[in-house]
């Protein structure tokens, strides 16, 4: 074996497991469970769990029980539950019935939430956010977690990112609530004499703080369940124009997140909107499909082939 053979083999070797990074998007990542699912079928397990807002969630909740199917039954009880649904989340838009009661009452609540808009920093408290991160994930303590977790969060208004974990002096339910506290949104969640909001503003798709947490011989693979803005739909009003330019900076974001990825799973759910719980198991099996689409190449790579 030449010199140069011995130095491409031995950066061929085979890797001994692989962290896995959940990224943000809302409804869309219902997707995740799907993907968690796959892995287990194939006997595959994370060594380590890194999520960004939603990811955060449902990647705590598999940390504390690492048991997918339990985590999809328990989290669709959740999803129908009184305390999931009392939180109102911001919709400018309803396209559901176009009768002039509908589009009358559309447009008092647009005008409550517009003038909400430009005299708060908010639409929702926080504390809710903590209460679901709780009933969710069912932990108190990073301590809980039989999978080592790491979860995003943006300190607020200074915007560096941290990364909560076991060595963090921070609840469990805290730090996901901090992961899922979207600008705008919720109020920034208080941590000690700091606050945060969503990860995603700054690591939406985390693979760059997986590879950071990530061992040499270990992948990182990524989950991408973020938006990206329909070509067929132009904004209507600036709030849209806004939401479209937020949209197209985080793609572009994603993109370059995905380079520290070695491999990426991408759903087929960008064109679901962020707010949309309603079809947990449509969303669930397109994380499935994507996850089953990328099983030869993971497999392969842990193999050292």
């Amino acid at each position: 074996m030449t010199l140069f053979n011995r130095i491409f083999a031995g950066h061929q070797k085979q890797k001994t497991g692989f962290v896995l990074a959940l990224g943000g998007g809302g409804g869309r990542g219902l997707a995740h469970l799907g993907v968690l699912e796959v892995l287990e079928e194939h006997h595959l397990k994370p060594d380590v769990i890194v999520g960004t807002s939603i990811g955060a969630l449902f990647g705590a909740m598999y940390a504390v029980n690492p048991d997918a199917r339990m985590v999809i039954r328990h989290a669709e009880e959740i999803l129908a539950s009184d305390l999931f649904n009392s939180i109102e989340l911001p919709v400018l838009n309803d396209e559901e019935d176009d009768s002039w009661l509908s589009r009358l009452t559309a447009a008092a609540k647009q005008t409550l939430l517009y003038t909400k808009a430009a005299t708060d920093t908010s639409f929702a408290d926080t504390n809710a956010l903590v209460d679901i991160a709780y009933g969710f994930c069912g932990g108190e303590s990073f301590a809980d977690a039989k999978i080592p977790l790491f979860i995003t969060a943006v300190h607020f208004p200074g915007g560096e990112c941290e990364l909560f974990s076991i060595d963090s002096d921070v609840k469990l339910p805290c730090a996901i609530a901090a992961s899922m506290a979207i600008p705008g949104v919720f109020t920034p969640v208080s941590i000690g004499d700091k606050k945060y909001v969503d990860g995603g503003v700054a690591a939406e798709l985390p693979s760059k703080e997986a590879k950071m947490v990530a061992r040499p011989d270990q992948l990182v693979v990524a989950v991408n369940v973020g938006a990206r803005p329909r070509p067929d739909v132009e904004p209507a009003n600036v709030y849209g124009m806004l939401d479209w330019s937020s949209e197209i900076k985080s793609l572009y974001l994603r993109r370059y997140s995905k380079e520290y990825a070695d491999v990426v799973i991408e759903p087929l759910v960008s064109f679901t909107q962020w707010h949309d719980f309603s079809n947990p198991e449509q969303e669930i099996d397109r994380g499935r499909q994507a996850a089953y689409e990328q099983m030869p190449k993971l497999i392969k790579m842990l193999e050292g082939k």
